[in-house]
C-alpha cells in the first residue's frame, strides 16, 4: 500500500549536521523511519545523534545499504549532491532544499537521464507512506494509513488536503509534494501510473497550481488510461496574471483563460473525467463522496 518508499527503505541524510538536517532527521527517525547514514564532506568518522556520518555518498551505501537520499544542502551545492547521490547509484533522490537556480536543474536533468535514479523536488515536502516511512519534513501526526493516493505541487496544500481526508477518516496509501520550480524530477504523470500500478491505492487526490502545463498533461494521462477514481483541485483561481505567487513555476501570462491558467486547467481536468474541487475547504467531503464506492468494494 505504498510507492517510492515502505518500511523497508533505508535513508541516508545528505547535510545531517545542519540545523535543518538535524531537526528533520530526528522527526524522521521519530516517525518510525529507518534512517542509517548521514553525508557531509569533513565530518565523516562522527556521528549525528546516533547516526554515522559518512564524507561520500559511495561510502555511506556500501557500508549501510541506504537505498534513499534526503537532501538538505543549501542551494548553491545541491546540484552537486544530487549527482552525487545519482552516481552512487542511489535509486530513489529527495531534494528538499529550495532556491536551486534552474540551469543546475536542467544541468541535473541531463546527468539523471543516464541513470537509474528518481528524483523527487527540488523545493518540495518530500514524501510519506503512512505507517511505513517519511522521507521529509510534512507533519506525520496528520496522515492515516489508507488507499488514497496524493500527489501535489504544494507542499502547505499537501498538508490541507491530507488533514481533510483524515477527518474524514480517508486514509492515505502514500502523500508527496513534487516541487513548484519550473524544473523539477518526478512529474504528476510519474506519479499517478505508479498509483495506477499500486493494488492497494483505489482513488488519487492531485493537486495543481497556476503556471505551466504539467495539470493540463496529467489530465490526459487520466483521461487515458488511468482507471482509478481521480479528484482534483487547482490553486490559484483569483491570482492576477503576470505575476508569481509563491513556486517559481507559478506565473501565467495573459488572462487566466489561457493555458497555464487556473480556469484553462480546470476545463482541461474536467474534459479528461477528473472530479474537480473548487472549494478547497470542502475538498475532504467532496473525496468522501467521490470515493465512497471505491473506499468500500472489497479487496
Amino acid at each position: 500500500m505504498a510507492i517510492f518508499i515502505d518500511k523497508n527503505t533505508r535513508i541516508l541524510v545528505q547535510g545531517i549536521t545542519g540545523r535543518e538536517g538535524q531537526f528533520h532527521t530526528g522527526q524522521c527517525r521519530e516517525y518510525g523511519s529507518t534512517v542509517v547514514a548521514g553525508v557531509t564532506p569533513g565530518k565523516g568518522g562522527q556521528d549525528a545523534d546516533g547516526v554515522p556520518v559518512f564524507n561520500s555518498v559511495t561510502k555511506a551505501v556500501s557500508t549501510t545499504g541506504a537505498n534513499c537520499s534526503l537532501i538538505f544542502v543549501p542551494p548553491p551545492f545541491a546540484a552537486d549532491a544530487i549527482m552525487e547521490a545519482a552516481d552512487a547509484g542511489v535509486p530513489l533522490i529527495i531534494t528538499i532544499t529550495e532556491g536551486i537556480p534552474a540551469m543546475d536543474m536542467l544541468k541535473i536533468k541531463n546527468f539523471l537521464a543516464l541513470t537509474d535514479s528518481r528524483l523527487i523536488g527540488p523545493n518540495c515536502p518530500g514524501i510519506i507512506s503512512p505507517g511505513q516511512c517519511k522521507a521529509g519534513i510534512m507533519p506525520g501526526s496528520i496522515h492515516l494509513p489508507g488507499p488514497i493516493g496524493v500527489v501535489s505541487r504544494s507542499g502547505t496544500l499537501t498538508y490541507e488536503v491530507v488533514h481533510q481526508l483524515t477527518r474524514q477518516g480517508i486514509g492515505q496509501s502514500t502523500c508527496l509534494g513534487i516541487g513548484g520550480d519550473p524544473v523539477i524530477g518526478t512529474s504528476f504523470i510519474d506519479c499517478l501510473t505508479a498509483f495506477e500500478n499500486d493494488p492497494e491505492t483505489r482513488g488519487v487526490v492531485m493537486v495543481g497550481e497556476i503556471g505551466g502545463t504539467a495539470e493540463e498533461e496529467a489530465a490526459d494521462f487520466v483521461a487515458n488510461p488511468m482507471n482509478k477514481p481521480v479528484v482534483g483541485f487547482i490553486a490559484g483561481l483569483t491570482a492576477p496574471p503576470g505575476r508569481r505567487m509563491g513556486h517559481a513555476g507559478a506565473i501565467v501570462s495573459g488572462g487566466s483563460s489561457v493555458s497555464g491558467g487556473a480556469a484553462a486547467k480546470i476545463a482541461a481536468m474536467q474534459k479528461c473525467g477528473i472530479h474537480v474541487c473548487e472549494d478547497l475547504g470542502n475538498l475532504g467531503r467532496f473525496c468522501k463522496m467521490i470515493f465512497n464506492q471505491a473506499i468500500s468494494e472489497p479487496r
